[in-house]
C-alpha cells in the first residue's frame, strides 16, 4: 500500500485577490512605507491573523480547563447549605 506524502508547511501557493483602485493605491504606499511588496505586506498581516487565532484557541482552552479545575483559595467551609438556609 503506497504512503502518501505529507505536504510540506513551508510550500507557497499564489492566490488571487480582487481589489479596488484606491485599495491597491493604498496597499502600494504602506508596502512602500514599509519596504516591502504588496505581496509580503499581505503575507505579513494573513500570518499575524492566523497565528492570533492559534493563539486564542489556546489560550481559550487553557482557559475552560482552569475553569473546570476551579481554584482553592485557602478557606474552609465551617457551615453546611442546609444551615446557612435556615427559616
Amino acid at each position: 500500500m503506497p504512503t502518501l506524502a505529507k505536504p510540506s508547511l513551508d510550500k507557497k501557493q499564489n492566490i488571487t485577490l480582487r481589489l479596488s483602485q484606491q485599495t491597491i493605491q493604498k496597499a502600494r504606499v504602506l508596502a512602500a512605507q514599509r519596504s516591502t511588496s504588496i505581496s509580503g505586506l499581505l503575507t505579513s498581516q494573513l500570518e499575524q491573523l492566523a497565528n492570533s487565532e492559534d493563539d486564542y484557541e489556546r489560550d481559550m482552552k487553557g482557559a475552560l480547563a482552569l475553569m473546570e479545575e476551579g481554584l482553592h483559595l485557602g478557606g474552609t467551609h465551617k457551615l453546611d447549605r442546609d444551615s446557612l438556609h435556615e427559616r
